[in-house]
């Protein structure tokens, strides 16, 4: 058979992954090493496909790290089979990086911050300039609505960045539909996660009952709507940290053990960027995050001054003089 009867055909699920990958990179030097965070499973599998015949056909090189969590049984064989997809598919290089995850706290968490710390090691052992995630739109959809329903305030509602240092996930835009499509089309043979299946994890049970049923109430379209959603308040989001950084500049002054900012300018500002500016001042000086109710009890000190007491704050004291708002280390 001649070697062209035997590539898989370029169906519509491949082009789109191809993509979205080919974008991801797009900015990447001829000649740059990207990796592949790999499980096996559908969605990382399409993108270690794609990556494989996008980079090849760009100058660039693409490699690909299997993480071990070792929370399951056979969780090794499972790694090596996907390494070994990885090879299949002229991935070079590959690692199996097998972790320790702690078991205190959530195990979704523990996991996840056991495996991007080694995706980063093995980022920064090889020289790579990108490490690809595999998470897709209905991952997208799935983090906004279990950060709306916990109430955890509009940075969780941001959802997944496309780009975070050198992690990148450029199918945030495509559906699991279609990476499980473009994985039959090219005859490649995923992982099962049965964790994908486990109603114990809250994800799971978001994504197998809570959308399907919000689709089924509110016809459809509820994945898409809440990804626009997550990308109309991150580049809000990114406006405000832009202005806020700006004006920060203007309004600060530095003194012994603290600072003070101008209470006048800062009245003067919509409520979203002066609390924005509070927040950012108190974490550049202090390292303190303040809570969305700590920052509005320092704002009314601007809003709604009346001669009132300093407010103490964890190991942050602010008050009131004259015109500056004053915060010192208690």
């Amino acid at each position: 058979m001649p070697e062209s009867d035997r590539r898989p055909r370029l169906t519509p699920a491949v082009a789109d992954v191809r993509r979205a990958v080919r974008e991801a990179i797009d900015d990447l030097p001829e000649g740059a090493l990207v990796l592949v965070a790999l499980s096996g499973g559908p969605d990382s599998l399409a993108l270690a496909a794609a990556t494989a015949f996008e980079a090849q056909r760009s100058g660039r090189r693409a490699g690909a790290v299997v993480v071990d969590h070792g929370l399951q049984p056979g969780s090794a064989e499972i790694a090596e089979r996907a390494a070994d997809q990885a090879r299949e598919l002229g991935l070079d290089p590959v690692r199996v990086l097998p972790v320790q995850v702690a078991h205190d706290g959530s195990p979704e968490a523990a996991a996840r911050q056991a495996r991007y710390a080694a995706l980063l090691q093995a980022r920064k052992e090889a020289g790579a300039s990108a490490v690809l995630l595999g998470h897709t739109l209905d991952d997208q959809a799935e983090t906004v609505l279990i950060g709306l329903a916990r109430g955890s305030g509009p940075e969780s509602l941001w959802g997944m960045h496309p780009r975070i240092g050198f992690l990148r996930r450029p199918l945030l835009q495509v559906r699991r539909a279609t990476t499980h499509q473009a994985c039959r089309d090219q005859g490649l043979e995923p992982w099962s996660d049965p964790h994908n299946d486990d109603d114990r994890f809250l994800r799971v049970r978001v994504r197998h009952r809570v959308l399907p049923m919000l689709d089924e109430v509110l016809g459809g379209g509820v994945a898409l709507a809440l990804t626009r959603t997550a990308d109309t308040l991150r580049e809000d989001a990114e406006a405000l940290a832009h202005f806020a950084q700006e004006q920060i500049l203007d309004l600060v002054e530095h003194a012994e053990g603290g600072l003070s900012l101008d209470a006048g300018a800062l009245a003067a500002n919509p409520p979203a960027l002066r609390q924005r500016i509070i927040r950012l001042a108190v974490q550049s000086e202090f390292h303190v995050a303040l809570s969305r109710q700590q920052t509005l009890e320092v704002s009314r000190l601007v809003t709604d001054w009346h001669g009132q007491g300093p407010i103490h704050l964890p190991g942050i004291r602010v008050s009131r003089e004259g015109r500056r708002l004053v915060f010192v280390a208690a």
